[in-house]
C-alpha cells in the first residue's frame, strides 16, 4: 500500500456536522425573526442553499452573490421581502457556534497527527470556519488552514489546489491523500490535481458522476487501514 505523508481533509460533514450546525443556526434565525420554521421549510432552504454552493464551486457565481442574496431569494419563494445581507449576518453569527463532530473525528485527527502532516482546505467563511476550528479543538492538530474565502479560489479549483501545494513545505503530489465527502468539491478536485483521494460517503450515497475516488469509506476510523 502506498505511503502517504500529507493529509489534507475538508471540514464540512468530514470532521464537523455541518448538517447538525446548520439546522441549529437556521432555529436560532428564525426564531429572532419571529418566523415559523417547519421541516418542510428546513428542508427545502438545505436543498436550496446546496444548490447555490454548488453553482459557487462550478464558478458559476460568487462568493458575495451567494451569500449576500440567498435568504432574500429563499424567502422570496415564499413571498416575502427580507434583508439578505442582514439576515446573513445574524446566519453567519449562530453558524460559528456550531461545531459538532462527526462521530470519531477528534480521536482520528488526533492519532494522525503525531505520524503526518495535517491541514484543512475548505471552501467557506474563513471567520466561520476558525471559530468552529478552534471550539471544537482540531485548529492546533493542524499545520495550516486553507480556506477559499482567503484564497480567492474555491475547491475544486486547480488554483485552489496550486496556492495550497506552494504553502506546503517539501510538498508531494504522490505522498498526498485529499480526505472529503464532496464528490463535486474534494474528489473531483483532487482528480483536477493529480491527487489520490478518499471519499468520506457514510450515507452510502451512490457515485452517478464519472469522478472516481481513489478510496471510498463509510466511517472516518477506515482511513487507518488505507494509511497502514
Amino acid at each position: 500500500m502506498k505511503r502517504y505523508k500529507t493529509l489534507l481533509f475538508d471540514v464540512d460533514d468530514t470532521l464537523l456536522d455541518f448538517g447538525a450546525a446548520e439546522s441549529a443556526a437556521l432555529r436560532q434565525l428564525f426564531k429572532e425573526q419571529k418566523l415559523t420554521l417547519t421541516p418542510e421549510i428546513e428542508s427545502h432552504y438545505k436543498k436550496f442553499n446546496k444548490g447555490l454552493w454548488w453553482s459557487y464551486e462550478a464558478g458559476e457565481i460568487s462568493r458575495d452573490e451567494l451569500l449576500n442574496s440567498r435568504f432574500s431569494k429563499f424567502f422570496r419563494e415564499y413571498g416575502q421581502e427580507v434583508d439578505g445581507i442582514l439576515l446573513e449576518k445574524r446566519f453567519r453569527s449562530y453558524l460559528r457556534e456550531g461545531y459538532q463532530l462527526i462521530n470519531g473525528a477528534f480521536e482520528l485527527i488526533k492519532d494522525l497527527e503525531k505520524e503526518f502532516d495535517l491541514y484543512i482546505i475548505t471552501n467557506g467563511v474563513s471567520e466561520t470556519q476558525d471559530k468552529r476550528l478552534r471550539a471544537s479543538g482540531l485548529h492546533p492538530l493542524f499545520k495550516n488552514v486553507f480556506v477559499s474565502d482567503d484564497i480567492g479560489y474555491q475547491k475544486p479549483r486547480k488554483e485552489f489546489f496550486d496556492y495550497v501545494f506552494s504553502r506546503i513545505p517539501k510538498f508531494t503530489e504522490k505522498q498526498s491523500l485529499v480526505i472529503g465527502d464532496s464528490l463535486g468539491s474534494d474528489i473531483k478536485g483532487a482528480e483536477l490535481a493529480g491527487l489520490d483521494s478518499c471519499w468520506f460517503n457514510p450515507e452510502k450515497n451512490p457515485n452517478k458522476t464519472t469522478i472516481k475516488p481513489t478510496y471510498e469509506i463509510r466511517k472516518l476510523n477506515e482511513l487507518y487501514k488505507i494509511l497502514s
